[in-house]
């Protein structure tokens, strides 16, 4: 007797193979969708700009074509008088000469020229030596590829608020290339992930113990430190009190870890022989493919705590990373940390491995701010002594 098409085996596997198939187009075509309105607005923002320069027409010019674009296209939305300023905006933003050279450092040195076919073409075309104008037409080019990843709400909801060119370039690209949704953008900004990135050098030896392109979406992961003043601490608490306050807080931990970053469980148990051992929290990163486990500690940093990590890793790759999953991640999340010290104490060690500071509350009250070295100026100022000594 035949099976039933419904109860077979391979025709769910069939099944689950369209269903697949049918999201990935559904994807593909909101993609081509946005790329295209992002190329329409941008055509539109330049052609406002590029009339007004040369004809001399006034700000009225926005208020008209509105009202013609609206007659002519009844059924479509987009074109009121305060989007077609957004396009305007939106295009001198991205051609300016601030913009351009900051996209100028970044487009040849980091993953932007990997993003697409077009984007990597454009790049060589700039190494071969132009004119600085040809040169702002490439790289108008590239911003506006670039552009297209990211959907338009992004854009005018919270990019166009960044005045800073390198800010705004930090955020577009991030939004790009992690796929950031619109409250994740607009937590990210909120909670200073670019200023914090440049704040101080992050603590890894990822490059030392991932492939590079692993190692490069890793380091994008890790921040230098966390900010957790959204749990309210104000007194002394123990490790495990630390936990459960981060577990009741637990969507607003995630974000502050980044995008990507699924919650698996706290105190989470693996078996080595009859032994068993316990990681503070784990999580699955959706873009790195990995396993991330982070151990919390109240105080310092100490080398011992790279080691145990290590430990964790080399169990948890052993015994729970899947098929096709990249090597497991450790992040260890202190209250201080030493830079020379951490480097000596992750040499050694061949599991990727990050170090970084936790905040419960402002460290330093605002009066303060700017007047007193960072640990980064006392570091340097340390390896300087030594290189001397």
């Amino acid at each position: 007797m035949k099976k039933r098409p419904s109860t077979d085996t391979a025709y769910a596997a069939f099944v689950s193979g369209i269903k697949a198939r049918i999201q990935g187009a559904r994807l593909s075509a909101a993609r081509a969708v946005n790329r295209d309105l992002i190329l329409l607005y941008w055509d539109i923002g330049q052609g406002i700009v590029e009339k007004q320069r040369t004809h001399g027409w006034g700000e009225s010019v926005v208020e008209k074509l509105s009202r013609d674009l609206r007659k002519l296209f009844p059924g479509m939305s987009g074109f009121s008088a305060v989007n077609l300023w957004r396009m305007k905006q939106f295009y001198d933003v991205h051609t300016s000469g601030e913009f351009l050279g900051h996209f100028s450092q970044t487009i040849e040195n980091e993953w932007i020229s990997k993003r697409s076919p077009i984007l990597s073409q454009l790049v060589r075309e700039l190494g071969k030596g132009r004119s600085v104008t040809s040169r702002n037409e490439i790289l108008s080019q590239a911003v506006r590829e670039l552009a297209t990843t990211v959907p338009w709400g992004h854009h005018t909801n919270h990019l166009a608020k960044i005045d800073d060119s390198a800010t705004r370039l930090y955020y577009l690209a991030a939004t790009a290339r992690f796929g950031w949704s619109r409250n994740v953008l607009l937590n990210q900004i909120k909670a200073g992930a670019y200023e914090r990135s440049r704040r101080e050098t992050k603590s890894h030896n990822f490059p030392a113990a991932l492939p590079e392109h692993l190692a490069e979406q890793a380091e994008e992961a890790l921040k230098s430190g966390y900010n957790l003043e959204f749990l309210g601490i104000r007194k002394a608490l123990k490790e495990r009190d630390l936990e459960d306050r981060l577990l009741d807080h637990l969507r607003d931990f995630i974000l502050e870890l980044g995008y990507g970053f699924c919650f698996v469980g706290r105190q989470h148990r693996i078996k080595l022989g009859k032994k068993e051992y316990a990681v503070d929290l784990l999580f699955y990163h959706r873009f790195l493919k990995a396993l991330v486990a982070i151990e919390l500690k109240l105080g310092a940093f100490e080398p011992e705590h790279s080691g145990k990590m290590d430990f964790y890793l080399n169990v948890l790759n052993e015994t729970e990373r899947g098929p096709g999953d990249a090597p497991s991640i450790g992040i260890i999340l202190c209250a201080e940390k030493d830079g020379l010290e951490v480097e000596f104490a992750l040499k050694s060690k061949v599991n990727p491995i990050g170090v970084a500071e936790y905040s419960l509350r402002p460290k330093l009250p605002s009066e303060f701010k700017g007047k007193l070295p960072t640990s980064k100026q006392l570091t340097d100022a340390l390896r300087e002594e030594l290189d001397r000594s």
